[in-house]
Order: C-alpha cells, then sequence, then structure tokens
C-alpha cells in the first residue's frame, strides 16, 4: 500500500509518502509545499491547489492520509488551515484516492503509543520505524509521514471490521 500523508496548512503543507513492500515501511518522499505570505489567500490556495495536484500526478498514491482540524485556539489560523485541507481533500478525491482524516491525538497514539505526545518524540518514533538516519525535517513533514504510517497502522483493522459487516 502506497499512502501520501498531507499536513495541511496554507504557509507550510508538509507531505510525506510512505510503502508497504515486502511487509517493511519506506519512506519515498518528503517535504514541504510552502505559500508566501504576502500573497492574496486565493492566490495561495491556487498555488497550493497546484502543489498537491503536482504531488499526486508525479506519486500517485492509492490513499491520503490527512490530518482533520481537531481543535485551535487561534480563530485565523484555523480558517488558513481548513482552507487548506479543503484544497487536499478536493484534489486527491479528484484524483481518484482513497482519502482518510486522522486527529493529531490518533497520530501520536498511532506512531507513539500516547495521544499526548510531544512533536520530538513524534519525529524520533518516525524516524525509528522508518530506520531513516536523521529526524525528519521540518516538522511539518515528520506529521506528515506520521500520518502516513497512522493509515499503514489503522488500515488492517478498518478493512477487517468493513468486511466483516
Amino acid at each position: 500500500m502506497f499512502v501520501l500523508g498531507i499536513d495541511p496548512g496554507l504557509t507550510r503543507c508538509g507531505y510525506g509518502a510512505v510503502v508497504r513492500q515486502d511487509g517493511n515501511l519506506r519512506a519515498v518522499a518528503a517535504g514541504v509545499l510552502r505559500t508566501e505570505t504576502a500573497l492574496d489567500v486565493a492566490v495561495r490556495l491556487a498555488e497550493l491547489q497546484d502543489g498537491i495536484r503536482s504531488l499526486l500526478r508525479e506519486l500517485a498514491p492509492e490513499v491520503v492520509a490527512v490530518e482533520r482540524l481537531f481543535f485551535q485556539s487561534n480563530v485565523r489560523t484555523a480558517m488558513s488551515v481548513g482552507q487548506a485541507s479543503g484544497v487536499v481533500l478536493a484534489e486527491a478525491s479528484a484524483a481518484g484516492c482513497t482519502v482518510v482524516q486522522y486527529t493529531p491525538n490518533e497520530v501520536k497514539s498511532a506512531v507513539t503509543g500516547s495521544g499526548g505526545a510531544g512533536k520530538e518524540q513524534v519525529q524520533r518514533m518516525v524516524q525509528a520505524i522508518l530506520g531513516l538516519a536523521t529526524t525528519p525535517r521540518p516538522p511539518d513533514a515528520a506529521d506528515a509521514l506520521a500520518l502516513a504510517l497512522t493509515h499503514h497502522a489503522r488500515a488492517p483493522l478498518a478493512a477487517r471490521i468493513g468486511s466483516a459487516r
């Protein structure tokens, strides 16, 4: 299974692709799509849309795992993350990918065993699980890899539950 994780954001949108081959998980790509804060929001969303569309064409994932906005005290940040998330969800669906969403606590729990884990702990576990030489940077890319790992961990059980119905 080939999963592209997306940590949506308008200024920084993290992505991380993980494939399972022969029972092993391997990072295929990781990075950040950036937009310039001085530009109009509509222009920034269009740039993000182009970047996501290019990633989907280049990587051709089966599944796109997106972080679900769970809670945000800053309304301005919540709006821009929500807008970026909408672009990602729409583009992934239009590309024919299965789209799933996970909350930050679900990701932390799946990767570290604790829903209250800190960012550094998540980064170290992503590094360990994927056998990376260094901790994934920037944190947005590490979060995106963690999203992909979360889906790899949860998909088998979800499939079994779905087939039992």
